[in-house]
């Protein structure tokens, strides 16, 4: 099914966008988004008991929002206050949950049990709805949804690689999710995160 939409959706809708959205413009849009979801990342930060990134991601925050325009400058990261990503899947990692199955969300693509509960609390209980008015919340939506679509832009050819190039798309969706998930979480990967996709 992701397939089919990627083919008959994402795929065109993106490439269009990426034509009509000059680089600053795309930019702009990807900064404002990235900031919108900062609240989140702090209260993620704090249940992992990182107090550090809690105030980096907070100054960040602060500093974009204001100086930078409500996000739409990146002015943190061009002072090399760079983000420092994390979200509930995350959390749940820190507090000793499993990972679980592999899991193929629809629309949103390769995630694992653990993952996609974190994206559903991340999703449903998003600090900064309460930080802005209903139109706002509208307007940081439509941000996420045409950050999605730069980057299924910019990294079409990798992305269309693994979907339309390979042998047996799933497995290798999988294996490049779950190892890149691994790394990311572990800080590093050994043999025993190695993943077979053609594995029983």
């Amino acid at each position: 099914m992701n397939k089919a939409l990627d083919k008959a959706l994402f795929k065109p809708a993106s490439k269009a966008y990426g034509a009509v959205a000059p680089g600053v413009v795309a930019t702009g849009v990807d900064n404002f988004a990235n900031n919108l979801s900062l609240p989140g990342v702090v209260v993620n930060d704090l249940l992992q008991f990182k107090i550090g990134d809690a105030f980096h991601n907070t100054f960040r925050f602060a500093l974009n929002s204001t100086v930078g325009l409500g996000g739409l400058i990146d002015v943190a990261g061009q002072n090399k206050l760079n983000a420092r990503p994390t979200d509930f899947g995350e959390t749940l990692f820190v507090w000793g949950v499993p990972e679980g199955t592999y899991v193929e969300m629809p629309v949103f693509g390769p995630s694992t049990q653990r993952d996609a509960f974190g994206f559903v609390v991340d999703f449903a209980f998003d600090p900064a709805n309460s930080l802005i008015g209903k139109k706002q919340r509208q307007v940081g939506t439509a941000a996420k949804i045409l950050k999605k679509a730069d980057d299924r832009n910019k990294f079409s050819g990798l992305v269309e690689s693994v979907l339309y190039d390979s042998e047996d798309s799933y497995a290798q969706s999988r294996l490049l999710y779950l190892q890149s998930r691994r790394r990311e979480l572990h800080g590093g990967i050994d043999e025993q995160n190695l993943e077979d996709p053609y594995a029983n």
